[in-house]
Formats: C-alpha cells, sequence, structure tokens
C-alpha cells in the first residue's frame, strides 16, 4: 500500500513539471507548421499521422511525422534519404511523398554536385522498402526528356492517374518556350514511357508574368470525376508568387486542347501573406475536408529561400464543382483542427533502445553539466523525456525535459567509446544529431553531427545503469532507438 501511495505521489509531481503532463487532443492549430526551411511543402496523411517533407537546399530530404497538424512545428526531423555518392545530386528541391501499390514513392528534384545553381535540376525517384513512409528508401531512377532543354532541366515532378493511365507533371522548357508545365506518360512510378514531354501550359497571362515568367509546381487535384491541375505562377522570389488552375476537359492529357486554363488566380497575396504557393493537397482524418499545403511569406521581400514557411488551411468547393481555396490566413491565426483529430499532440519523446527496451536518460535527472546519458528502464520520468529540435541543418538537439541541457559528445571527441552526458547548450555540431531512418518499424540512429558516430549502448547491455557512449555504426540493435510520441 505504501508502495502505490508512493508511485501514485510521483505521478502527481511529475504532472506538476512543465511539458511533462499528459497532453490532450488538438481542437486547433496555427500556422506555420514549419518556420525553418519551409519551402516546397508536401503532406500527406497516413496510418493516423501526418507526414511532412520540404526542400532542404541540401544532399539530404528529411520527414516529419505527427498524429496532429500542431505537432508537426517540434515533431523530429528524421533523415530518410541522404546522397553520399555524389552521383544523384545535391541542392534538393520540392520533394512529394506518393503511395502506389503498397510501397512510397520520393519524387525530387536535384542539381548535378559541382554545377552552379539551378543550372542542372534533374528530377529523381526513390522507393520505400514497404508501406511505412519514412522508408528506408532506394534509389530507383532520374526522370528526364530528351526534348528539354538546356540538357533534360525538369523540375515538380509529381505523378497523376488520369483515365486508367499513369503520367507525370513538371516544369521544363520545350523548344525554346518559357519555363512551362509539361507531362509525359509513364509504365510505372519510376520509370517514363516516352522520352519526350508534351507542354500543357505556358505563362500567357500577366499575372503569370510578375517578377519572372513562369509556370511551376503542377499537381493534380480530382473530385467527382473531374481533374484540376493547380500550378504556381510568376517569381517565386517576388511577393506575387501564386496559384493558377487548368481544368481537364476530356481528350488525351498529354495535348494542351484538352486542358482549360482559368483567366484568373485562384490563390494569391493577401494582407501579410506574401508569394503564396508550390501547393499539395490533404484530406482530414475522417476523409470528411479538403485541405491545402503550401509556403508563403510574411514580408514583401521574404524572397525564395528559407525564410518561405509552411502553411495549411481547410478549403471548399464551388457549385460548378471547381475548388475554392478563399485567401491565405495569416501566422498565428487560431484555426480549426482538421476534422477526425483525436490524437493528443506530442509534448515530448521517449528514446528506446531496439536491444534493451530501456529508455535513454539523464542519471538520476541530475542538473550538473556533465551528468550521465544511459539507459533505464522506462517509467515515464521528466528525464526520460526529450524535445528533439530542429537547427535548420537538417539536424537536431536532444533537450532533456527535465534539466533544459542537451546530449553531448564529451570534449568533442570523436573516438570510440567517448562518452555521451549532457552539457549546456554550446550551440556546436558536437551537440547536434541527425536522426537517421535505418530500419522499418521505426528505428533509427542517433548521429553526431560532429563525428559521425552514432550513440551505441555500451557492450550491447541490457542492464539499468547501463552508459550509452559514442562509436562507430556497426548496423546492430544496440544502436538503434525508437522515437516513441509522450
Amino acid at each position: 500500500m505504501i508502495g502505490r501511495t508512493l508511485a501514485a505521489l510521483a505521478l502527481l509531481l511529475l504532472a506538476l513539471v512543465p511539458g511533462t503532463g499528459p497532453a490532450s487532443a488538438a481542437t486547433s492549430f496555427t500556422n506555420p507548421l514549419k518556420s525553418q526551411k519551409g519551402a516546397d511543402p508536401w503532406l500527406a496523411y497516413h496510418d493516423s499521422n501526418y507526414y511532412l517533407i520540404n526542400t532542404t537546399f541540401t544532399n539530404t530530404l528529411v520527414i516529419r511525422k505527427s498524429p496532429t497538424l500542431q505537432g508537426l512545428p517540434t515533431a523530429p526531423s528524421v533523415q530518410v534519404w541522404q546522397d553520399t555518392t555524389g552521383s544523384r545530386g545535391t541542392n534538393f528541391w520540392a520533394p512529394e511523398l506518393h503511395p502506389f501499390n503498397g510501397r512510397w514513392y520520393i519524387y525530387y528534384s536535384a542539381g548535378a554536385v559541382g554545377a552552379a545553381c539551378c543550372d542542372s535540376q534533374r528530377t529523381h525517384v526513390l522507393e520505400s522498402a514497404g508501406s511505412d513512409p519514412l522508408g528506408p528508401y532506394t534509389y530507383r531512377n532520374m526522370l528526364t526528356g530528351s526534348n528539354l532543354t538546356p540538357g533534360g532541366w525538369l523540375i515538380d515532378a509529381s505523378p497523376m492517374t488520369l483515365n486508367g493511365s499513369l503520367y507525370l507533371l513538371g516544369s521544363g522548357f520545350i523548344g525554346g518556350s518559357t519555363q512551362s508545365l509539361v507531362i509525359a506518360p509513364m509504365s510505372n512510378p519510376y520509370t517514363l514511357s516516352s522520352s519526350t514531354f508534351s507542354l500543357i501550359s505556358s505563362p500567357t497571362h500577366t499575372w503569370e508574368t510578375q517578377g519572372g515568367t513562369v509556370n511551376e509546381g503542377p499537381v493534380a487535384l480530382q473530385r467527382g470525376g473531374r481533374t484540376f491541375v493547380i500550378y504556381s505562377a510568376s517569381a517565386c522570389w517576388g511577393p506575387d508568387y501564386k496559384l493558377g488552375q487548368l481544368t481537364y476537359n476530356g481528350g488525351n492529357p498529354l495535348s494542351a486542347s484538352s486542358w482549360a486554363k482559368r483567366s484568373t488566380p485562384v490563390f494569391q497575396r493577401s494582407g501579410s501573406v506574401y508569394g503564396p504557393g508550390h501547393n499539395g493537397f490533404f484530406t482530414s482524418p475522417n476523409g470528411s475536408e479538403n485541405w491545402i499545403v503550401y509556403h508563403a511569406n510574411s514580408s514583401s521581400g521574404g524572397g525564395c529561400d528559407n525564410n518561405r514557411t509552411t502553411r495549411a488551411q481547410r478549403f471548399t468547393w464551388n457549385s460548378d464543382g471547381t475548388p475554392n481555396f478563399g485567401t491565405p490566413v495569416a501566422t498565428g491565426t487560431s484555426l480549426p483542427a482538421p476534422a477526425g483529430e483525436t490524437a493528443a499532440t506530442p509534448a515530448a519523446y521517449t528514446l528506446v533502445n531496439r536491444n534493451s527496451g530501456k529508455c535513454l536518460e539523464v542519471a538520476g535527472g541530475g542538473t550538473a553539466d556533465g551528468a550521465n546519458i544511459q539507459q533505464w528502464a522506462c517509467n515515464g520520468g521528466a528525464n526520460q523525456r526529450w524535445r528533439i529540435e530542429d537547427q535548420a541543418d537538417d539536424t537536431s538537439r536532444l533537450v532533456n525535459v527535465a534539466t533544459g541541457k542537451v546530449a553531448d559528445v564529451a570534449n568533442c571527441a570523436s573516438a570510440d567509446g567517448t562518452d555521451i552526458r549532457q552539457w549546456s547548450w554550446l550551440n556546436n555540431t558536437c551537440q547536434r544529431f541527425r536522426l537517421v531512418y535505418t530500419a522499418t518499424g521505426g528505428w533509427v540512429r542517433l548521429v553526431n553531427a560532429a563525428t559521425g558516430k552514432v550513440a551505441d549502448v555500451a557492450d550491447c547491455g541490457t542492464a539499468d545503469g547501463t552508459d550509452v557512449r559514442l562509436w562507430s555504426w556497426l548496423n546492430n540493435n544496440c544502436q538503434q532507438w525508437s522515437i516513441r510520441p509522450v
């Protein structure tokens, strides 16, 4: 009886620690959903979670996963792909995540290593090992066209199924055209069945040529047997980037005559929202609502780089069956959460070792610099809870909820066996980690940014108090961790 009373008291005290109490289901959210590296967002809802992927401008792709929209701003950024060979590009743009036949495919634009920015972008495709949107992924193909200039330049690729056939939409140049929307047939999600692309839309209206003559970012939107292509127009580096609409009117999708362009934009700047564009679509958890995800700036000079932030809002449909996107909502505005969200927004995460099933913790909840980081049976303590905070460079810092201090490699040493401890935040790479998706089932390795080595349970021990240290990657279960929301 005394033991139960003490346990109940401990849980009560835990609930009083900021950030450690039970989370409640979200009923609202505020934009932005991602404020760092928030450009070119793509959001998919699958198996009770949202998955968000964005442009990185590096050779790495990362995904955030959360059961609620409100949880995306603080969700861990998990690396799902990195080109370590140098042969499949750098400067990654506009990734999209699509399911086909029980697997997921990531389409992204990448430039050749060593080439000047933007001159050599090509489209690449990755394929997941199974039904998990986090992968692991295998490189499948580079998609380009023999009639695209210069040399096959193709960005913003997005697959579309229409009349039972698969097509690839994208943005490129054909025969001296301005930057236009192009399309080609596909034989499977990573193979074109023709090397020749067709042009279906060029920027001809004045609202498509503000600051730059551009059509890009085409995405199919389908409802009630009708197909629309929503695309971005004008210069992404200006405040008048916006969305336009094509409507499929039947016939051959490869023919421009099968598509009718709306004469006015369907989504554009409003109030303090500038340059809204490069969108994707998703449905609410219960399937009753349609949502748009896009990027925008909060100042007219925000530009076409990492200043852009990810935003989402619900849209409706007009009586004629066309989409009504309304006007973009300013950041900081409270919006109702998507219908059917019932999960709690995670306040923090535990890191559970695959081999031992035990949790990463700060020993005894000690607050001093140098306190040991070890494994222990998971007990819900605040010293076993971590905020995984993105540092805008594809790395994160691991902040202990009980102490406010971070996981740190002792003295920035690189030798196998170097201690991983807690320390005050010094903003160096020895305190930054990449969460690299490693195995189906949610397992990641914690890769130190300074050394390239991983968090390892010493000698694969399973006892409480076994030390967690730095070690070369051995691809064993003792070096793999599950990120679990609490």
